[in-house]
This record gives structure tokens, C-alpha cells and sequence, in this order.
């Protein structure tokens, strides 16, 4: 018997909600729209510092159809953080249902500047099932902000910051030729792309330094936006041993602990290892000797049969010298060089010189390293002529030759 009136009850309230949810009137309290803001702490934000907002509406209705108008935002930048958000909620024993925006708002001046009114357009259902509309408004809310200190380097507040300093290799065991990638990568919590501070110029007094366009990312969280920075640079010595890449900083505002620091990023050396050919630390170097494909093998056994048969004749002995390098027309890897820049390939030009310079290790090392400085400071340096990719091989190759002369 008490289950059963229980029930009754329980039916009684839910009929009692529905009819009150079907009518034209609307009644005080079943309808309400408002602006929450909210800070770290109690004081007062800086320009360009996040102030995140909410705005929460709590309604008892059937609503059919919705849309929200914002204010103009005179004197912010703002953010909306992801979708709207509608949930339902039982509120002193009533339903309502709860609508939820997020926005993430910047002043960009001092003062006391109000964030103006919402509305929220609402299409709702009468005792008949028709539609009316209904408009529903907050109130404006008015803050206080005080102006950025002032400071030599770059206005930089933000909820959180992560800073990584990564190498795609090794810096200082490169091999010869070789450049390395060096990516700095920035994560802050409660700023957007532009606010993020301009890509630093790397210097060194030794090594060639091409800086790459700078990547920018965002993602939108409820807790605010979160912009990720890649700053890249290729890094490569310029002469034949290494180079010190000197160190940078940048300085940011933490608003969680209300305070300035200073983001350090030390110096590092880029280097060529000093066994730069040896295998252990050059693939690309075979451990045994470069054996030549089946028909060029036939053909230089043929001609040093040829060189036997007349050092006979002519009373000399032939002798092989074991550095003797491999001939160039041959060479699979020069055929490869030269298809490279016959296509126009600058990455697979010095892919194979690279590579080749790898394989022969001290073997013609001085001029070649001579010659691909000269072509990487045409690549990445600030002229933009044409690189002649053909006159760098004919001269890459043509290392073999002098150095023989000289020798």
C-alpha cells in the first residue's frame, strides 16, 4: 500500500512538472541566465591575461529550439572553449535542465571594463504544442584591470608553461657531412598562438644555422586554450672538427604564483665524432670492400688481366694500390649522386655525398667537406639563386682527382 502511493505521488509531480513546463506564461524562477567569471585569486588581471567565464543557464522548460547572441566585447579578445554543454540537474527537488558555454576572454587595455549582456533566444512549447519565443538575458558583469608591469622583453603571461629541448640526434657525434634538427617545443596553458613570444635567433660563431618557419598549434580545453610553439632551426659545423651553439632565454609571466621567471636554454656543442667513417657510427660505411655489380666486375677483370699480360711484356710489375678508390663512373653511389642533381634533388644530392663521404672516411675528407660547405651555405644561406647542382657534383667528384695530384 505505501509503494503504491508512493507511485501515486511520484506520478502526481511529474504531471504537476509537465503542466507547468507546457504554458505561454513563463513563471519567475523557471527560466534564469548568468555570467560567471573566474580568476586564479581575488586579484585584479593584468592586460592579456586569461579570465575565463561561464555562462550557465538553468531552465525548468521544454525548449524546442536555442540560440545564444554575445556581446560585442568591447575591449577583450575572446575564446570560446569548445562546444556548448546541456546537461540536466535536480535542483531542491525540481529538474532543471543546465546549459553551459566557456569562453576564455584577454583584456586588452586597463581599467574597469564590462563584459555586456547575453541572450539566449529560446523557442518554447504552450498547452496547445505551439511554439512561441522567448528571449532570456543576463546581467552585465563589470571587472577591474590593472596595467602589464613594465618590462624590456616580451609580455608573456600564462597559466602554466612546459619547455623541452630536443636533438634528432646526437649533437656532438655527428658524421661528416651530417647537420642535426634542434626543436625547441613550447606548451602553454591559457594563451593563444599570438601571444606566444617571437622564435628566437640562434647564434654561433662556427656552425651554419638554418632557421625553419615556426609551427603553431592550439587546442581548446575547458580549463582554457593551450598553444603548443615548434621553433626548429638545422644545425651543421663549419669547419672540420665542431661548433658551440650559444645560449638563449625568454621570460614569462606565471599567474598562478603571481610572478615573473626566465626560461634558460644552455649552450650545446655540435660536433663531428672523431671516428667520423668508422662503422660503428657510420652505417652507411660497409664493413667490407664495395663490390662492383657482375658486368663491371667482368669488365675490370678483364682489363687487369690485359695490365698483367702487359706488365709481361714490357717488364713491369703492376701493382694495386688498397686506396685506390673505387672509379667513379662505377661507383654506385656517384651514379646515384648524379641522378640526384640531374632531378634537381637537393636532398638527395646531399644524401649521397654525405653518404659517400661516410664510406671513404679520410679518403679525399678535406676537399669534400670544402666543397658540400660551399653548397649548404648556398642552400641555406640568404641567396636565392639557382644552385647549380651539376657543377657541385662534377667538382664533389673531381676531389678524387686533386687530391691525387697533390699527393
Amino acid at each position: 500500500m505505501r509503494a503504491i502511493f508512493i507511485l501515486a505521488f511520484a506520478s502526481m509531480m511529474l504531471l504537476s512538472d509537465q503542466t507547468s513546463a507546457q504554458s505561454s506564461s513563463v513563471g519567475p524562477g523557471e527560466l534564469s541566465l548568468s555570467i560567471e567569471v573566474e580568476s586564479a585569486d581575488d586579484r585584479a588581471p593584468f592586460t592579456r591575461e586569461m579570465v575565463l567565464l561561464t555562462i550557465r543557464g538553468q531552465y525548468r522548460r521544454h525548449i524546442t529550439r536555442e540560440t545564444l547572441e554575445q556581446p560585442d566585447f568591447d575591449g577583450f579578445s575572446w575564446a570560446q572553449l569548445g562546444p556548448d554543454n546541456w546537461t540536466e540537474k535536480r535542483i531542491n527537488g525540481k529538474n532543471y535542465k543546465i546549459f553551459e558555454r566557456r569562453m576564455a576572454i584577454y583584456p586588452n587595455q586597463s581599467g574597469r571594463l564590462t563584459i555586456g549582456e547575453f541572450t539566449h533566444r529560446l523557442t518554447l512549447t504552450d498547452e496547445s504544442d505551439d511554439w512561441f519565443e522567448h528571449e532570456v538575458t543576463s546581467q552585465p558583469v563589470t571587472i577591474e584591470v590593472v596595467p602589464a608591469p613594465e618590462i624590456s622583453d616580451w609580455w608573456f603571461p600564462v597559466l602554466s608553461l612546459k619547455v623541452s629541448d630536443e636533438w634528432s640526434n646526437a649533437p656532438a657525434r655527428l658524421k661528416a657531412g651530417e647537420g642535426v634538427l634542434r626543436v625547441v617545443r613550447l606548451e602553454a596553458l591559457g594563451v593563444t598562438p599570438e601571444m606566444i613570444p617571437p622564435m628566437p635567433d640562434l647564434s654561433s660563431p662556427s656552425a651554419l644555422i638554418f632557421p625553419h618557419p615556426e609551427k603553431r598549434l592550439v587546442e581548446l580545453t575547458p580549463a582554457g586554450p593551450i598553444t603548443y610553439a615548434f621553433w626548429r632551426w638545422t644545425i651543421r659545423p663549419t669547419n672540420n672538427t665542431s661548433a658551440i651553439v650559444e645560449p638563449f632565454s625568454f621570460s614569462y609571466y606565471d599567474t598562478t604564483h603571481r610572478m615573473h621567471q626566465t626560461v634558460s636554454i644552455s649552450a650545446q656543442r655540435v660536433a663531428y665524432s672523431e671516428h667520423a667513417g668508422d662503422a660503428d657510427i657510420a652505417p652507411d660505411r660497409p664493413k667490407e670492400p664495395v663490390r662492383l655489380p657482375a658486368w663491371p666486375e667482368a669488365l675490370a677483370a678483364v682489363v687487369v688481366l690485359l695490365g698483367t699480360i702487359g706488365s709481361v711484356v714490357w717488364g713491369r710489375s703492376l701493382t694495386l694500390r688498397p686506396s685506390m678508390p673505387v672509379v667513379s663512373w662505377l661507383d654506385p653511389v656517384a651514379m646515384r649522386l648524379r641522378i640526384a642533381a640531374w632531378r634537381e634533388d637537393v636532398k638527395g644530392v646531399r644524401r649521397a655525398a654525405t653518404a659517400m663521404m661516410a664510406r671513404d672516411g679520410e679518403v679525399h675528407h678535406a676537399h669534400r667537406q670544402e666543397v658540400l660547405a660551399s653548397l649548404d651555405a648556398k642552400i641555406f644561406g640568404a641567396s636565392r639563386d639557382r644552385l647549380k647542382l651539376r657543377d657541385f657534383v662534377r667538382e664533389f667528384l673531381g676531389s678524387a682527382t686533386k687530391d691525387r695530384s697533390s699527393s
